[in-house]
């Protein structure tokens, strides 16, 4: 009889980024890539073109946390907001975790920065928590 393999949940998972400490993260998408297609027309062949591969390109990373006294990922925002040449891009992961909370598999993106930052809108007629939303550009998403 074959051992029973069940899927991860989406709900067990990390974000490290270098340099920024964050604690837990409510959201974390945006893990998809594609490659261009080029097509080309070749001589003699009038029905159909060929088609080839072109660039690889990335989503951005979308993280959705609840609002705390933490404002790490807020201050790095602002940083390349105001245009300060001190502002860095950061490479960093996300891990996913098993019930155990050992890490099973890792997505490693490189050269991020942030490129919109989304704060929480506010409703004195519910209870929700307060979430911010940090979309990343990045150069590469490789699964490790």
């Amino acid at each position: 009889m074959a051992e029973r393999k069940d899927p991860y949940g989406t709900y067990n998972f990390l974000v490290e980024i270098e340099g920024i400490a964050r604690a837990s993260f409510q959201e974390a998408s945006g893990f998809d890539s594609s490659i261009e297609v080029e097509e080309h027309r070749e001589g003699g062949e009038n029905i159909t073109t060929r088609k080839l591969p072109g660039m690889v390109k990335f989503s951005n990373i979308v993280l959705k946390w609840g609002l705390t006294d933490d404002h790490e990922l807020d201050d790095w925002y602002q940083q390349w907001a105001s245009g300060d040449p001190a502002a860095k891009r950061q490479s960093g992961s996300i891990v996913l975790l098993d019930r155990q909370g050992q890490e099973k598999k890792r997505w490693n993106f490189v050269n991020a920065w942030p490129t919109k930052l989304t704060w929480p809108s506010f409703n004195a007629e519910n209870s929700d928590l307060a979430i911010m939303t940090l979309e990343l550009a990045h150069e590469g998403l490789k699964a490790a």
